[in-house]
């Protein structure tokens, strides 16, 4: 899925529909909104303005959309700015006007869904433009809510990332764990080569000497997993261009342009989607 043609926000029309109704469910639960249907006329209706509270980078409006449309199909929705969009603090994002029930039962897992992937983009855009000009390429990983991972990798896609894997049959990625079962580097690579499953072979190494080894038995790629700029630059020197090299493990804002200028390839953040905070995003109601 790459978030392109009639998918939203990465999710064809049958995983948006599931995701709306079990975020709804989950939070309506059998009652509905009971504080709303005690409170707000029946034929109330409200006009809403949901605003940043801070500059942030985009992602979730159209999902934000779909949970108001949702409970009210006749709802007016003016969209001001796009997902991949920077946007300053106070800005409007979205106006709406509609039935105040359902507007309000809508309300909270809109809200929820705009501002963690807000904060994600967000994030994930910092990093970008921290090595911006190094023509080093920002990564995303597996690190991911389970069950959020298409929306969540579509945020560090609009923050300027690129999707690594998006699961584990996307690629062959042998790790240390596989590494240690089968007694060895060579005997790993050379058991995923004879299986040929035409996937990309990448090999993760924590150290210098383990790339040669790799490299023999036929790794396509290399992710050099917590080795610092030094050793980073010695991997470099050594494969000489031959394969891709990834970067990864412990890059923080303040060291990820280090790693970039070291001449690798790829660099790869796990916090990009496990630790990004939810952006302050508001929304305000007035009588319609």
């Amino acid at each position: 899925m790459n978030g392109q043609g009639d998918l939203v926000a990465g999710l064809t029309a049958d995983q948006l529909d599931r995701f709306v109704s079990f975020a709804l469910a989950e939070d309506l639960g059998e009652g509905g909104d009971v504080t709303s249907a005690v409170t707000i006329p029946e034929g109330a209706r409200l006009q809403a303005v949901i605003a940043t509270r801070q500059p942030v980078v985009l992602a979730g409006i159209p999902l934000a959309e779909a949970f108001f449309r949702r409970t009210d199909p006749d709802v007016r929705i003016e969209r001001l700015a796009d997902d991949g969009s920077r946007v300053e603090a106070g800005a409007p994002v979205l106006r709406l006007e509609g039935a105040g029930r359902a507007m309000l039962a809508a309300e909270r897992s809109a809200l929820n869904t705009l501002q963690h992937l807000t904060g994600i983009a967000t994030l994930t855009r910092r990093y970008a433009d921290a090595i911006e000009g190094t023509g080093c390429t920002l990564l995303d990983t597996r690190k991911t809510i389970p069950g959020l991972r298409v929306i969540e990798k579509y945020a560090s896609r609009m923050g300027g990332a690129q999707n690594h894997r998006m699961r584990l049959d996307d690629g062959i990625l042998i790790k240390d764990n596989h590494v240690a079962v089968v007694g060895g580097i060579e005997g790993a690579v050379r058991s995923a080569k004879e299986a040929a499953t035409g996937l990309c072979l990448q090999v993760e190494v924590d150290r210098v000497d383990q790339i040669e080894p790799a490299l023999s038995a036929g790794a396509e790629r290399l992710l050099c997993d917590n080795m610092g700029p030094a050793q980073l630059r010695e991997a470099v020197s050594l494969v000489a261009g031959r394969v891709p090299i990834e970067a990864s493990g412990g890059i923080t804002l303040e060291t990820i342009r280090d790693v970039a200028l070291t001449g690798v390839d790829y660099v790869s953040v796990g916090r990009l989607t496990q630790s990004a905070p939810a952006a302050d995003i508001g929304l305000d109601y007035a009588l319609g």
